[in-house]
């Protein structure tokens, strides 16, 4: 290429305002709300599994709380948003079933 060549390439003149800048048509303040939402969904399932082992008093409705905002705030991951809601409504059954048979908050085996 000949330097002439170079500098007869047409030029971006459009200016860039500093809120678009480097931001393609999949970012934007809707892609992060769903982002965030499909990570509450996997947040609430998982705190729900783990809840049903282990410390069910606090990660029970930890898990209800984010299923519920993923489902409000419409997430695509719909599926693990509802499973995080069963699981945790399990885990404070499962509290409330402990607590009513043997007046405690926590797994024991054994006698």
């Amino acid at each position: 290429m000949t330097p002439a060549t170079l500098t007869d390439r047409p030029q971006d003149t459009a200016p860039h305002s500093p809120d678009t800048a480097g931001s393609g048509p999949a970012a934007g303040p809707g892609r992060a709300r769903a982002g965030s939402a499909d990570g509450m969904a996997v947040a609430s399932f998982v705190l729900g599994l783990l809840g049903t082992l282990v410390f069910n008093v606090v990660l029970g409705p930890c898990a209800l709380i984010l299923g519920g905002l993923a489902l409000a705030r419409r997430t695509r991951r719909r599926g693990r948003a509802v499973l995080g809601l069963a699981l945790g409504a399990a885990d404070l059954i499962i509290l409330a079933a402990l607590t009513a048979a043997d007046a405690t908050v926590s797994w024991h085996i054994g006698g």
